[in-house]
């Protein structure tokens, strides 16, 4: 058992942090709802150069995920929970995209996601509303409650095979990306673990192959990562089958290691060319 700080935006955060600090024409700002027990984990991401902002939580969610051989499939249970953001504590955001780590329903409202977007493109991972957490921590598949309301505000949603399957009912992959797209989510990224991943943008279907890595070590966070390629490269004004091959490189990159991307810009560029 590996025991570490984690969660979407610990991912992503220092993921990015390689690529910016190199890069003067991306910003990036974090907005964690934390406990004061855990400050120490904003000031490991602080000292990578990313400026963040905690909003206060009695609790820091605190997951345990356990991996079966194969790392494409875990089991997960929740020992705590933060509390939910309001759209107070995010009343000065404003950005170009708006990535909110949903790690469990309640963390952003409906309010929040409609106020937010009026302030930027909203980037959204389903997995967070997608968790059935039961008495025991135990968490299981649902659907995404009042999912309808939701995707009238979200421009990018990521899911993977399962959490897809769940939202639309259909097994066939483009057909699921394809019934998102026509319930209004603009792009939508299906990441498919050791598959790659499939990328639909404006009635176009992009099939990106997975890249090889050198090795399987931790597959966690690696859906965040893959979020954090895609946006940073969307950023720049990179086509979507331009931004999810880089996203499918830094997260081969970040496989082959504990813990999140630490590797560089020039290296992913590098798995694509080689591939």
């Amino acid at each position: 058992m590996v025991m570490m700080p984690g969660g979407t935006t610990y991912y992503f955060s220092h993921g990015i942090s390689k690529l910016i600090n190199h890069n003067p024409n991306v910003s990036y700002k974090l907005i964690a709802s934390l406990a004061k027990s855990e400050m120490k984990s904003v000031e490991e991401i602080r000292q990578q150069g990313i400026d963040v902002q905690v909003v206060d939580s009695r609790k820091t969610v605190f997951f345990e995920n356990i991996y079966e051989k194969n790392q494409n499939n875990r089991k997960q249970r929740v020992h705590a929970m933060a509390d939910p953001f309001s759209v107070d504590a995010l009343k000065d955001v404003e950005a170009k995209y708006i990535c909110l780590g949903s790690l469990l329903p309640k963390d952003f409202s409906l309010d929040v996601v409609k106020y937010l977007s009026n302030k930027g493109s909203i980037v959204m991972d389903a997995q967070g509303f997608l968790r059935d957490v039961k008495p025991n921590g135990d968490v299981y598949a649902c659907d995404w409650n009042n999912k309808f309301e939701y995707f009238k505000y979200i421009d990018i949603l990521k899911v993977n095979e399962y959490e897809v399957e769940v939202l639309t009912g259909k097994k066939d992959l483009h057909q699921a990306a394809m019934q998102l797209a026509q319930w209004g989510i603009k792009e939508v990224l299906l990441t498919l673990g050791s598959y790659g991943s499939i990328v639909l943008v404006n009635g176009t279907f992009y099939d990106i192959d997975a890249y090889k890595p050198l090795s399987v070590v931790d597959a966690t966070g690696c859906g965040d990562t893959y979020v954090m390629g895609y946006v940073y490269k969307r950023v720049q004004g990179a086509s979507p089958l331009e931004a999810a091959k880089f996203a499918t490189a830094v997260s081969t990159c970040k496989l082959e290691a504990h813990g999140p991307f630490q590797s560089t810009e020039t290296e992913a560029i590098n798995r694509i060319d080689n591939s």
